[in-house]
């Protein structure tokens, strides 16, 4: 009888279910994050290109 009430006490048990949350939560958002720097990572690296073109051609002009 006591193993069966370890059992249904384990069972009932929500202490850890917020933390349990919060990792999964956490773990969506770092996802997404990871997402979103993927897909705009592309168009960051082209515009930096285009400034570093624009300095070298203004530096060039200056001289």
């Amino acid at each position: 009888m006591k193993l069966l009430n370890i059992f249904k006490s384990f069972k009932n048990d929500e202490s850890g279910a917020v933390t349990v949350d919060w990792v999964v939560l956490t773990a969506a958002i770092v996802g997404l994050g990871i997402v979103v720097v993927q897909t705009i990572s592309p168009a960051i690296d082209s515009t930096a290109d285009v400034i570093v073109e624009d300095l070298e051609e203004a530096a060039t002009r200056d001289r």
